[in-house]
C-alpha cells in the first residue's frame, strides 16, 4: 500500500511543478512539435528572438514599383565591402530581403527560386509574388509542425512585379451587357507591385510598408509616416526613404558600423523594366548623403532646445 500511493504523491507534485514553470517554457520548449498548456510554441518564440538580433530590414511598395533595403552591421574589417549580399534575386521580377540567422536565409532563398522555376516549368509564366509568398509561407508552416527540425531563424520580406497584361477569360466571372462570352469582367485589372512579410510561424501578409529586425518598431513608425496606402510616392523618393529609415533604424546601434544594401522592382516602363536589380550605386549614394544630412538637421534641431530648457533651469 505504501508503495503504490507514493509515486502518486510524486506524480502530483510532478503536475504542480510543471503547470508553475510553462510561463518560462521549461519543460515545454524541448519539443518543437509540443504546444504549453496556455496555447503557445516556444521554440518559434525564440525563433522570433532571433530574428530580432538581426540587423534591420524595410520593403517599400509604392505606386510604381517595390523598394528592399537592409542594414548590414559589419562584424569585422576584414570582410570585403559589397560582397556578402543580404538580398536576393529569386526569379526576373521578384526578390527577397532576410533578417535573422543568414544561413536559414539564404536556404529560404534556394526553396524560393525552385518554386519559382517549377512554376515555370508547369504554367510557362513566371510566378505571382502573393502565390509564391503563399508557397513559402506553407513552406516555412511546415518547420513548426514536426520535433525533428526548428523552425526557420528568419522573417522575409517578398517583393516584385507582377506582369499588368489583361487576365485571361479563366477565373473571372460576370453577369449583364457589359460581359462577354465565358464571363470576362470588362475592364479589369491585374498584376502591379506586391509586397509580403513571411514570418517564422509560417503566417504572412500583404504590406505598403514592411519592417523586421532590430530597429524594426523605429522603422515602423516611420513608415507609418509615408501615407503609402495612398500610392503617391515614387520610385525614386522611396529609394530616398528607406535610406533614411534604416538610418534612423541604426540609431540605437551607433557604436557599430554598418553597410546599406538596396534594391529596386520598377513598372516595365520603369527604370528597370518589370525586373528585381541593385540600386545604382549613384542613386544609393545620393540617398545615403540625403539620410545622413536629415539626420544632422534633426540633431541640430534637438540641440537648441536642449539648451533652452538648460538655460530655463539655470535661471530658476
Amino acid at each position: 500500500m505504501v508503495c503504490l500511493s507514493r509515486p502518486r504523491k510524486l506524480g502530483i507534485h510532478r503536475r504542480k511543478l510543471i503547470s508553475g514553470q510553462t510561463s518560462i517554457g521549461t519543460g515545454y520548449d524541448l519539443s518543437n512539435s509540443v504546444f504549453s498548456p496556455d496555447g503557445r510554441n516556444f521554440q518559434v518564440e525564440y525563433a522570433v528572438k532571433a530574428v530580432e538580433n538581426g540587423g534591420t530590414a524595410i520593403g517599400i511598395r509604392c505606386k510604381d514599383g517595390v523598394v528592399l533595403a537592409v542594414e548590414k552591421i559589419i562584424s569585422s574589417k576584414l570582410l570585403k565591402p559589397g560582397a556578402n549580399k543580404r538580398i536576393a534575386t529569386v526569379d526576373r521580377h521578384v526578390g527577397i530581403v532576410s533578417s535573422g540567422l543568414v544561413p536559414d536565409g539564404r536556404h529560404f532563398v534556394s526553396r524560393a527560386r525552385d518554386e519559382a522555376s517549377s512554376w515555370r516549368n508547369i504554367y510557362k509564366s513566371p510566378i505571382t509574388v502573393p502565390a509564391l509568398s503563399n508557397r513559402l509561407g506553407s513552406y516555412v508552416q511546415a518547420f513548426t509542425l514536426y520535433s525533428s527540425v526548428r523552425p526557420f531563424g528568419v522573417t522575409s520580406i517578398i517583393g516584385g512585379w507582377d506582369s499588368e497584361g489583361e487576365l485571361a477569360v479563366d477565373g473571372q466571372v460576370g453577369t449583364g451587357p457589359q460581359s462577354g462570352a465565358g464571363g470576362k469582367v470588362k475592364g479589369a485589372k491585374a498584376g502591379g507591385p506586391g509586397l509580403y512579410m513571411i514570418e517564422p510561424s509560417g503566417l504572412y501578409w500583404g504590406y505598403y510598408g514592411a519592417a523586421t529586425g532590430k530597429g524594426r518598431q523605429a522603422a515602423k513608425a516611420e513608415l507609418e509616416k509615408l501615407d503609402l496606402g495612398s500610392e503617391t510616392l515614387t520610385l525614386v523618393d522611396a529609394v530616398k526613404e528607406a535610406a533614411r529609415i534604416i538610418y534612423v533604424a541604426h540609431e540605437d546601434s551607433k557604436d557599430k558600423d554598418f553597410e546599406l544594401e538596396m534594391s529596386w522592382i520598377s513598372s516595365l516602363d520603369g527604370p528597370t523594366k518589370g525586373k528585381h536589380e541593385e540600386v545604382p550605386k549613384e542613386l544609393l549614394e545620393e540617398a545615403e548623403k540625403a539620410a545622413k544630412r536629415s539626420l544632422e538637421d534633426e540633431d541640430e534641431d534637438e540641440g537648441p532646445k536642449g539648451n533652452a530648457n538648460g538655460d530655463e533651469r539655470m535661471e530658476e
